[in-house]
């Protein structure tokens, strides 16, 4: 075994991993050979890159998660909710929601972050490095509720980054590019049928920023009329301010529920996430006969709720058919007209999600399931009077050097880990369409999300705050 000279010590490297190593529990003075797993020099280089207090290294031999804390955080921000507890409700500019933002905010400023909004509320709350002109490192998720869903999806990713914080400036870290959590406005349809809106527009969504103009919800309000009421948009042109260019972070890691059983199942600490499967949305009319439902008899019928029922099959049975696990499709609306049940249906409405991470696949289904409407529609008799495909956002891929920094964040911890896919939307999507993109996932109980039952216990958060915090160490320092 030959181990390396200093001249051979690459200065860059050290200052990627030589934190990672000081924030290890398992924190030793160790020499390692140039093309090892572990990394390690001597204090006076140890402190000169890394920044830590190297002369008190009992302070680094673990990592401590502020548990009460963060726990009593995640019940108090449940509390803003219109439904009652155990399940939580904060939809997008409501009394609710401002309050939520206001203690968010405040819990930003308790860290030490500058706080800062932008014209649609998406909040960014920031550490200044020692190189502020560098492109920051960001983390963060969204923290509005579908009705009566739970108090973790997207809270993890909003509190536990601000414990990451708390977590690093406890142990003397000191950020060489800045640190920065983002808040994301509307990451559910809820209120205006617009998933992740927030990132959308700091990705640069000029159709949006369009029909955002014209957008109500389904009291009729505008969404700029919401958006004033919760203190922004104050102008109309200014949600155009919005927009992020790309390359604004250097990074940006989520932290998540899985909101899936597999973690939970296999006894897996930490799920890395490869890539993001984007759903393609799509709205179906047809328009029948109708007619009493006695009178009528079945061969004379042209039943508008039948021809609905048979693309419904014929969308599980396109998405079989394309020979992948990760091709999702769900009827999740059918609506009939005129809804009576001694009435044949006049009117059909569906709307469609079809999902996966290779988007040539996902789009030859949908392919599919719009020759089936037509073929329905003429076996049937009725008619095809709308077959509009929403939106058909392409899916993301991680990026491999976030993917690495999450894998050594986990191994120093000893966690145990995954890779695996999101089959779920997250504001990470277009997250990646500015900067390199990764997802820490967390076990929940059964998997279930956006209902009451949702859980993930204190232990679970808590790793993940410790993967979120040495990964930002990592990405900071790069």
């Amino acid at each position: 075994m030959s181990w390396v000279k200093p001249s051979c010590w690459n200065t860059s490297l050290l200052m990627v991993v030589l934190p990672l190593f000081l924030l290890s529990p398992l924190f030793s003075f160790r020499l390692v050979r140039c093309d090892a797993d572990h990394f390690g020099s001597a204090f006076k280089i140890m402190e000169e890159f890394s920044g830590y207090p190297v002369g008190e290294p009992d302070a680094l031999l673990s990592l401590s998660v502020g548990t009460d804390d963060l726990l009593k955080q995640i019940d108090e921000l449940a509390a803003f909710s219109d439904t009652p507890a155990p399940s939580v409700t904060r939809v997008i500019y409501t009394d609710k929601d401002v309050a939520a933002r206001r203690y968010v905010k405040n819990l930003m400023k308790g860290a030490g972050l500058s706080v800062r909004e932008d014209a649609v509320g998406n909040i960014f709350g920031r550490w200044v490095g020692s190189e502020p002109d560098l492109p920051a490192v960001a983390t963060g998720s969204h923290m509005d509720a579908i009705p009566y869903s739970g108090k973790y999806d997207g809270v993890v990713g909003v509190l536990g980054a601000i414990e990451a914080i708390n977590v690093l400036r406890r142990y003397g870290f000191k950020p060489k590019r800045s640190l920065e959590i983002v808040l994301f406005t509307s990451e559910e349809p809820t209120r205006f049928g617009i998933s992740c809106l927030g990132s959308r527009l700091l990705a640069g969504s000029e159709e949006l920023l369009k029909s955002l103009k014209s957008t109500v919800d389904a009291q009729n309000i505008s969404f700029l009329d919401a958006a004033r009421y919760a203190g922004y948009a104050q102008d109309q042109d200014d949600i155009s301010s919005v927009v992020l260019k790309k390359g604004t972070y250097a990074s940006f890691v989520e932290l998540h529920i899985e909101q899936g059983p597999i973690l939970e199942e296999e006894g897996t600490s930490i799920g890395i996430v490869t890539a993001i499967a984007a759903p393609a949305s799509i709205k179906v009319d047809f328009e029948g006969g109708g007619g009493h439902a006695g009178a009528v008899l079945m061969p004379n019928r042209n039943d508008a709720g039948l021809a609905a029922a048979e693309l419904a099959l014929a969308v599980e049975k396109h998405v079989l058919e394309s020979g992948s696990i990760d091709t999702v499709g769900t009827v999740g609306i059918l609506d009939l007209h005129p809804g009576a049940i001694n009435s044949i249906p006049s009117k059909a409405h569906l709307e469609i999600d079809t999902r996966d991470i290779d988007e040539g696949r996902r789009n030859e289904v949908i392919k599919k399931i719009h020759q089936s409407a037509f073929r329905i529609a003429n076996n049937r008799g009725v008619k095809l009077s709308e077959f509009k495909i929403v939106n058909q956002d392409p899916p993301a891929l991680s990026d491999e050097s976030i993917i690495r920094a999450m894998e050594i964040a986990s191994t120093e911890l000893n966690l145990s880990r995954k890779l695996m896919i999101s089959r779920a939307y997250h504001d990470s999507l277009f997250m990646a369409r500015i900067s390199p993109m990764g997802m820490i996932f967390i076990p929940c109980y059964k998997g279930y999300s956006h209902k009451p039952e949702e859980y993930s216990s204190m232990e679970d958060i808590a790793n993940g705050v410790k993967v979120l915090a040495l990964t930002l160490v990592k990405l900071s320092l790069t």
